[in-house]
């Protein structure tokens, strides 16, 4: 096809970096390497504060992202919400996420918004603005089908599901099936990373729980292990560099990842690329779309860390079997790659 000019649009809370920011650099890098010309262009934003929410979308709206230089922009992409409000004839958006808060958030102990007469507005209108921007998109794609279901629930929208690949694809490989179960997230309450924590106080076996990430949740699950008697089986390895991450993945027992009906979940890609069966709940939301239970991973009742607990241990002492539900994740998600992705975003 012909070589574009493209801006890539993803919006970023200040020092923070996961899933989207990894996605909106890893995309960049790609279609760089394809031959096209790319901006990444990052607008901050403060979803937590809610006198920002509104501002964040009129930012968006306001940038001028048709032309630079004198050239045309052919293609913009977006990916996080807000950076869908940008106005373009070509808008492709890719969705990560629209803004839980208003959604299905909403009225749970995570939300922050109230049923006050002002957060009805924002809410309202935050609703009528997504509705708007992201119904001009030329093509509209959604990172899971758990997104996509959101999208048409909500704001009645339909979407393409497009499951993005893990920035380093290719170097993501099996070598052992180590004695450590691997957790890899923001440390925040809505990843549940306390079910594993309180499982390991329960487990028999020799089996470790090695926690990467960092986040507000550290000190409470650190609290938590030593209540539960898991101290000595719960490592908290903070930030780890991707070069190590490979190894990390390439040497776990298995993957950890049962958050709160997630979007996507990267991890949970990046453990099956490496052979790992993944260990998730059954309210855990893109992630259920590749974990079969008994055949690609383990699907548990999140109330429950004595299952966790069971199911840690039958993988431990069952090597065979661990190894077999890895083989049987890499095969799941051999399809999804960097190459089948841009031929299908660009391309349809």
């Amino acid at each position: 096809m012909d070589k574009l000019r493209i801006a890539v649009c993803n919006a970023q809370v200040p020092f923070e970096y996961g899933g989207a920011e990894i996605l909106a650099e890893s995309l960049a890098a790609r279609l760089r390497t394809a031959g096209h010309a790319v901006a990444l262009v990052n607008i901050p934003y403060l979803h937590y504060d809610k006198d920002e929410i509104l501002k964040g979308y009129l930012a968006w709206r306001l940038l001028n992202l048709r032309e630079a230089e004198g050239q045309p922009i052919d293609r913009v992409i977006c990916l996080k919400f807000p950076s869908f409000a940008v106005d373009h004839p070509h808008k492709i958006t890719w969705l990560v996420q629209q803004f839980r808060q208003v959604y299905d958030l909403f009225g749970t102990p995570y939300g922050i918004l109230s049923d006050s007469p002002d957060d009805t507005e924002l809410r309202d209108t935050v609703m009528a603005i997504d509705r708007q921007t992201l119904g001009e998109s030329e093509r509209l794609l959604a990172i899971s089908g758990n997104v996509a279901k959101r999208l048409a629930h909500w704001s009645q929208l339909s979407a393409e599901v497009l499951y993005p690949p893990p920035a380093n694809e290719e170097r993501y490989a099996h070598a052992a099936y180590g004695d450590y179960v691997l957790s890899v997230s923001r440390l925040d309450p809505l990843k549940r990373i306390d079910l594993l924590v309180r499982a390991m106080g329960l487990t028999r076996s020799g089996a470790q729980a090695w926690i990467v990430g960092r986040g507000k949740d550290l000190a409470r699950l650190q609290q938590l292990a030593r209540e539960v008697g898991a101290a000595d089986k719960v490592v908290f390895k903070g930030y780890v560099p991707d070069d190590e991450m490979i190894g990390l993945y390439a040497n776990a027992l298995a993957l950890y990842y049962a958050p709160v009906d997630e979007d996507y979940g990267l991890t949970t890609i990046e453990a099956m690329k490496s052979s790992k069966p993944v260990l998730t709940a059954g309210d855990s939301g893109g992630v259920l779309e590749f974990v079969e239970d008994g055949i690609t991973g383990v699907v548990v009742n999140p109330a429950d860390p004595h299952q966790l607990a069971e199911r840690i241990d039958q993988l431990f002492y069952d090597r065979d079997l661990n190894a077999r539900w890895g083989m049987n994740a890499r095969a799941r998600v051999a399809s999804i790659t960097w190459d089948a992705t841009l031929h299908r975003l660009l391309e349809g």
